[in-house]
């Protein structure tokens, strides 16, 4: 394939070498978020072969032209990785940092729907590549994100040849969907406090989080969510400190939230 070799600013300080391969869209996204796009290295296939074990069992010849035809992408935190009504530009396959992929409405409220972290890939990028549509929700760097992405002309190759790579694409959407169907049955049928209970007894404690940052997990306001964690705090469950809540009862929590 042809290399294209780009070189930005001297204040970015760094060039970017882009396979032909590669769609313009991820190209601009680099550009414009600051990052950096290299072909992989002998370390990075180690590294990702360790974190997608599925992909050991492809035939070496069908590995090697993976490895060929895959970029490595170096995103800092709080980059839009992608963004609704935007092209899908190829499946990401995480080393490290984490996405988390949000549905925003036109006020500006945002509901988690998932995270995908290293290991993981997107189901909603999968759902865009095999129907060849844009995206409908948005994806954003929760951390420094170090990321493979495979070209959509590979991801199409994979799922249609590999059963390796298909069988796990689709367990992941199995996953995501009972993930999913959980979200719609909370957001549905209990109220924000049970919400914000059952997520609380989910992280572990101490937690390091804003009010902001669990309101928007849970699609609600901070003001809403501050006063809430006021009462647990009020009942004994938590202890809230300066970006940190520590669950003090949580087996009343659990039975609060009803699990």
């Amino acid at each position: 394939m042809k290399l294209l070799a780009i070189r930005l600013s001297p204040q970015a300080g760094k060039s970017l070498v882009i396979r032909g391969a590669l769609q313009l869209g991820a190209l601009a996204t680099a550009i414009r978020g600051h990052s950096s796009l290299f072909m992989l290295t002998p370390e990075i296939n180690d590294r990702l072969l360790q974190q997608y074990p599925m992909l050991r069992e492809l035939p070496d010849a069908d590995q090697a032209e993976l490895l060929a035809t895959a970029s490595m992408l170096h995103l800092p935190a709080g980059t839009v990785v992608f963004d609704e009504n935007q092209p899908c530009q190829g499946f990401p396959l995480l080393l490290s940092g984490s996405i988390r992929v949000i549905k925003a409405a036109p006020n500006g409220r945002e509901l988690q729907l998932y995270q995908v972290m290293p290991g993981e890939s997107c189901i909603l990028t999968s759902s865009c590549l095999l129907g060849h549509t844009r995206y409908h929700a948005r994806g954003i760097a929760e951390q420094v994100l170090e990321m493979v992405l495979l070209p959509a002309a590979t991801f199409q190759i994979l799922i249609g040849t590999q059963e390796a790579f298909r069988g796990y694409v689709f367990h992941l959407f199995s996953d995501r969907l009972t993930d999913l169907m959980q979200l719609v049955s909370a957001v549905a049928f209990q109220k924000l406090d049970q919400r914000l209970a059952h997520l609380l007894v989910n992280k572990p404690s101490p937690i390091h989080a804003t009010h902001q940052a669990l309101a928007d997990e849970l699609g609600s306001a901070r003001e809403i969510v501050s006063r809430l964690l006021k009462g647990f705090a009020e009942q004994g469950w938590v202890k809230l400190g300066r970006e940190q809540i520590e669950i003090t009862d949580k087996a009343a929590l659990k039975k609060f939230a009803g699990l």
